[in-house]
């Protein structure tokens, strides 16, 4: 198979699975809406859409206005209509739960702003400058949010990305299949139309240095999020065939994918969002078995209601209480195995409230596979934070809950960097809500010191 062949092969197997509604669709849908007063749904949203307003918008025509009224809230509203847990959230909170069907907010949301990227037309604009520069550290929902709240204030903005594109997590780690690259790098067109300055392939400590930040800027909001997976620390872990749960599913966005997944068995070690990401990528590389090792119980895992289900209709297998304690390989140095332990819960939770899993003495066995996959969360940006000089608990950056102020006083927060150890939960709407509360405080502190200079 030459690459043409192999790029058209891809192509088909990561396309986007679910169509977008059509005009009378969305129209009908829309019209069932009850337009709430004081609506729940709006509640529920963590960037608080106004969203029966978006969908009277659609229901009168108006596509422009409700598309507006979407991104104005959420610059990442077109992946958020894509990848957000609409049933647990806003779609969770609908009143008509109580009578028939919620309305399908998630895909109302999808049609306006499929509109807006089709249309062409550009949503946000500039505020008249006020003479102040930030910097944000990260292109990703946070960083993007905090990127546009700043430029509607009137700042000189500039955003700093180590990779060669803008988008951070949308744009590389989560499968096309359910968000396509280019919904995300049309999030970030419309926020560099604003004049933000993306400088990519732009390193901080590397190619830029915190002292020349610091120097430069008025203030710095780190959105850098979370890295790779972390090592299992298990014997085995550097045979061929071992990989990184978001490196895998990075691959198939930058269109240079494993060749040999054709025929194999994997087990992906892991049962969160990115486990379930890698899981079926595995299957559309051509898996022929794919499995789900998971040392807790399906009430514990972490992915999404939504992402389980579709790993079962994928033909994704799962083994619960199980967890790896080495991966077995061939004299030329190929997984072939992956040896497991069966694992029981303990009867009291432990320090974060789930039930300890603990192994079963003598119930070793070995699982016969081609590949396994890690994902068992991600490593934190413990460089960038040291650099910065920043207070963090094991990578997990603290901030006043309601400023997300760091403890220097020119460097704000949000997003995934400040994620974990009870502060808030890792979603990309959650990040993006983040990204604007950390630019509106930093904007009211920069009045706030305006107003003592004047």
């Amino acid at each position: 198979m030459n690459d043409m062949e192999m790029n058209a092969q891809l192509e088909d197997a990561f396309a986007e699975i679910q169509p977008g509604m059509t005009p009378h669709a969305a129209q009908d849908e829309s019209n069932r809406c009850l337009y709430c007063y004081d609506a729940p749904c709006i509640q529920a949203c963590p960037t608080s859409i106004d969203i029966p307003s978006f969908i009277h918008r659609i229901a009168t025509g108006n596509l422009k206005g409700a598309s507006q009224t979407i991104m104005d809230a959420n610059p990442v509203g077109a992946s958020c209509a894509r990848v957000c847990p609409t049933e647990e959230l806003c779609e969770g909170a609908c009143v008509l739960n109580h009578s028939s069907e919620p309305i399908q907010i998630g895909m109302l949301q999808r049609y306006a702003t499929d509109w807006a990227i089709q249309s062409g037309h550009q949503l946000f604009r500039a505020g008249h400058s006020n003479g102040l520069r930030a910097a944000v550290i990260g292109s990703g929902p946070a960083g993007l949010a905090a990127a546009k709240e700043l430029a509607v204030e009137g700042y000189e903005v500039t955003v700093f990305e180590k990779r060669s594109l803008a988008g951070g997590l949308n744009t590389y780690g989560i499968v096309s299949f359910r968000l396509p690259r280019a919904v995300a790098l049309w999030e970030v067109q419309q926020v560099e139309s604003m004049g933000v300055q993306f400088r990519t392939n732009t390193e901080v400590g590397r190619d830029i240095s915190v002292a020349e930040l610091l120097d430069d800027y008025d203030a710095i909001i780190l959105a850098a999020g979370m890295g790779y997976v972390p090592p299992l620390g298990i014997e085995g872990e550097q045979l061929g065939g071992v990989y990184d749960a978001i490196e895998l599913v990075e691959s198939t966005k930058n269109g240079r994918p494993p060749l040999h997944f054709q025929g194999t068995r994997v087990a992906v070690i892991g049962a969160g969002n990115t486990a379930v990401d890698a899981a079926t990528t595995s299957v559309r590389l051509g898996a022929e078995q794919v499995r789900m090792v998971y040392r807790r119980t399906r009430e514990e895992m972490t992915a999404y209601a939504f992402e389980y289900r579709f790993a079962r209709q994928e033909g994704v297998e799962f083994d619960w209480l199980t967890a790896p304690v080495r991966i077995v390989g061939d004299e030329k140095g190929q997984v072939t195995g992956l040896e497991c332990v069966r694992m029981q819960l303990s009867e009291e939770p432990g320090a974060d409230g789930r039930r300890v899993p603990r192994p079963i003495e003598g119930s070793t066995y070995l699982m016969q596979v081609d590949a396994v996959v890690t994902a068992i969360g991600q490593e934190r940006r413990l460089s960038v934070i040291e650099l910065l000089g920043l207070a963090h608990d094991r990578g997990v950056v603290r901030v006043d809950p309601d400023t997300y102020r760091t403890s220097h006083p020119k460097v704000y927060a949000a997003g995934d960097i400040v994620f974990g150890a009870g502060q808030g939960e890792a979603m990309v709407v959650s990040a993006a809500e983040q990204g604007k509360q950390a630019a509106r405080a930093l904007i009211q502190e920069g009045s706030r010191q305006a107003e003592r200079t004047a």
